[in-house]
């Protein structure tokens, strides 16, 4: 046990770095657990609180500002990218703009508690040409509240963390290869979901080229734009005759749609 906690002492605002930045930069790995347990070496006067919750604010920012200075650059167009790369992204931009439209820029205060709405947030942020110094000051104080709670729960709770670390101890190489086992099955399984929906969407899905063929004909099909209203400011090309419709309220759009007219749906 001892051994244990002298190498995460000497080592933890190196792997509190690496993680944070990992997750922040969007890729799919928890930090929590790793700030609970500095939490708990700050408590044992094995880590300082200062410096750990430093570490956790600078690799916050460097995970996100990438992010944001892509979404300035190349717009809208990044949001899908990083949903396409994210592990869980098919609702993840629809959510981030309503959320981003009610609160505005202060939403990135509280975002790094919602779920898909801290990795697609500083990309969407930097597409609506949101300041860099509010984005930098907005995003510190988010990463020290989102920090705070972890660390602070291990500090409370540090004995109740250096059983648990007595047990992985105890385990050996076993405690490695559980934690392994349990990140790949959540991979796995969020991997399975996404390839089964997009399965389906490729089923359902025309093409450019078909839609032009479409509208060419003698029966064109009713298109509607059910894209949020901010995606449609970032991005403003449409598809001439389409309807604009507000996904939450689908009914008040559909009830015109004459009968047997093929409905074409174009979202973000």
């Amino acid at each position: 046990m001892e051994e244990m906690t002298s190498l995460l002492a000497q080592y933890g605002l190196l792997l509190v770095f690496a993680n944070v930045l990992l997750t922040q930069g969007g890729a799919p790995v928890p930090a929590t657990p790793m700030l609970i347990l500095a939490g708990a070496l700050v408590a044992q006067g094995k880590l300082a609180f200062g410096p750990l919750l430093g570490v956790s604010v600078v690799a916050t920012l460097l995970g996100n500002v990438p992010w944001y200075l892509a979404g300035r650059r190349y717009g809208y167009p990044i949001l899908r990218t990083l949903c396409r790369i994210s592990i869980e992204p098919d609702s993840c931009v629809k959510r981030t703009e309503d959320i981003f439209v009610r609160w505005g820029a202060l939403s990135l205060i509280v975002g790094k508690y919602i779920p898909g709405f801290a990795t697609i947030a500083p990309p969407l942020a930097g597409a609506m040409k949101l300041g860099f110094p509010r984005f930098l000051l907005y995003t510190a104080i988010s990463a020290l509240l989102w920090a705070v709670a972890p660390i602070f729960g291990g500090m409370i709770f540090h004995a109740e963390v250096e059983w648990l670390l007595a047990r992985l101890e105890d385990m050996g190489a076993g405690a490695l290869i559980l934690a392994v086992a349990v990140v790949a099955l959540y991979i796995a399984v969020k991997s399975v979901e996404r390839y089964l929906l997009m399965r389906f969407l490729r089923m359902v899905r025309i093409s450019v080229k078909e839609l032009r063929e479409l509208l060419g004909g003698e029966t064109i099909p009713v298109v509607l734009d059910v894209r949020s209203a901010l995606a449609r400011k970032l991005d403003p090309r449409r598809i001439p005759g389409a309807i604009w419709m507000d996904i939450a309220d689908t009914h008040a759009a559909t009830v015109e749609i004459p009968p047997g007219r093929d409905v074409v749906v174009y979202c973000s």
